[in-house]
């Protein structure tokens, strides 16, 4: 059993990745609402309205000391029926005054909207989690807060996502979107060998081309918006900037997809020019196009072939044929 001491939170620190949390959801409040639902096994529609509630919190010690914290996400989701408080903390790696901090961030958070009447001080406290970037085999599924008083004893639970558990697949798949700058810690490890190795470093360009053409077709659906795809393209960079700042061969490897060159004839030809032609025709050259233009930076068949859905039969006559 170990004895927890305040001082250990008396501090706040603030790091690029809450900066990026805090931007995606100011910018694109929509996209919590999935992880709200992966989190807390609620079923929101996505439609539902997201309201930002005020963040800056004061934290008063028994040394009379006080400081100012800045949750990561303090907000509501309203429905016909009802609104919904929640708290997410994003985190970075596993911190041994977590508990301590959702507890102080979670009881001013209910004190704000108390309810005082006849003697009786009514607190809500938030649905609360907490966002891990990283994570060992001792990161918990859940932490539990147990409060003992002279009435009883409550727990306030208190779940947590780890990024790195899911795959590309399942964020596409289950529209966790808003998860997707934080992706490259899924490679964190790797970084040196890729630094070292032009090969890998190409096939982990191929990885996130993909993504970007995935995200263009969700927007050529109308299931993103321009706006939307481009924040996370460019939180994703300053993820990247961080977290490989020593690695520069892969932060520009990323950086070129990301920043748009695949992008560029990969959405705007495959996806957008069927779309402003309106005829199967259009969509065939685009892809034809989009073809030559990959074997020219280096993809292989099979990349191509996943990637556009064209066999491989095709692509081989394609690769034969000029443009």
């Amino acid at each position: 059993m170990q004895l927890l001491d305040w001082k250990e939170t008396n501090l706040n620190i603030n790091t690029p990745y809450d900066d990026v949390f805090r931007t995606l959801l100011m910018d694109c409040r929509q996209l919590i609402i999935p992880i709200i639902n992966e989190i807390f096994g609620t079923n929101y529609s996505g439609k539902e309205t997201v309201i930002l509630k005020e963040n800056e919190i004061f934290l008063k010690y028994p040394d009379s000391s006080s400081k100012k914290r800045i949750t990561d996400s303090s907000l509501l989701i309203s429905t016909v029926q009802k609104a919904a408080h929640y708290h997410i903390e994003c985190q970075s790696t596993s911190d041994g005054s977590m508990l301590i901090r959702m507890y102080e961030y979670g009881s001013q958070i209910a004190l704000k909207d108390g309810i005082y009447k006849d003697g009786v001080l009514e607190v809500y406290f938030p649905e609360s989690a907490v966002l891990y970037l990283r994570h060992t085999k001792h990161t918990p599924d859940q932490m539990t807060i147990r409060i003992h008083t002279s009435g009883g004893s409550i727990s306030y639970d208190i779940p947590t996502l780890k990024v790195q558990a899911y795959s590309i697949e399942d964020i596409f798949s289950k529209n966790l979107l808003f998860l997707l700058p934080f992706y490259i810690f899924t490679f964190e490890k790797q970084l040196p060998r890729l630094e070292a190795d032009s090969y890998q470093r190409q096939q982990l360009k191929k990885f996130y081309a993909d993504i970007t053409i995935k995200l263009d077709r969700l927007c050529y659906k109308g299931e993103l918006d321009e706006y939307t795809k481009k924040t996370l393209c460019q939180m994703s960079e300053k993820v990247l900037d961080s977290i490989a700042s020593k690695y520069d061969a892969v932060r520009k490897e990323v950086r070129e997809v990301m920043g748009g060159n695949i992008l560029e004839y990969e959405a705007k030809t495959i996806l957008l020019r069927g779309r402003e032609e309106g005829r199967e025709e259009g969509r065939k050259e685009g892809q034809e196009e989009a073809a030559h233009r990959m074997f020219e930076a280096g993809f292989s068949p099979q990349d191509i072939s996943n990637i556009l859905k064209i066999d491989l039969e095709k692509l081989n006559f394609l690769k034969e044929s000029p443009k």
